[in-house]
């Protein structure tokens, strides 16, 4: 059984930075994708940014160059850097972890952008 536990969320000016963890628990096979997802208020879910066990990362547009993911593999952990945030950053953010098809999904922490 995985199970993802994230932290860090929190209510933040335009402009700020905050930094979201992410530890995964459980059997987890060496090769792996961790990354994170968000869901603003009546928007499907997107993908933010990922890291493969490899180091390989990948951002959405939006985000790119403001946000950055980062992991550390000794301890199973995923981060999320969030710079120059902007009130269209506000949403739940998920933590994802895959392993070959199998998905597994983080409780969720709010982040909150005012202007």
């Amino acid at each position: 059984q995985v199970q993802l536990v994230e932290s860090g969320g929190g209510l933040v000016q335009a402009g700020g930075s905050l930094r979201l963890s992410c530890a995964a628990s459980g059997t987890i096979f060496s090769f792996n994708v961790m990354g994170w997802y968000r869901q603003a208020p009546g928007k499907q879910r997107e993908l933010v940014a990922t890291a493969t066990s490899y180091g390989n990362t990948n951002y959405a547009d939006s985000v790119k160059s403001r946000f950055t993911i980062s992991r550390d593999k000794a301890n199973n952990t995923v981060y999320l850097g969030l710079n120059s945030l902007k009130p269209e950053d506000t949403a739940v953010y998920y933590c994802n972890l895959r392993i070959t098809v199998e998905h597994y999904w983080g409780q969720g922490t709010h982040v909150t952008v005012s202007t």
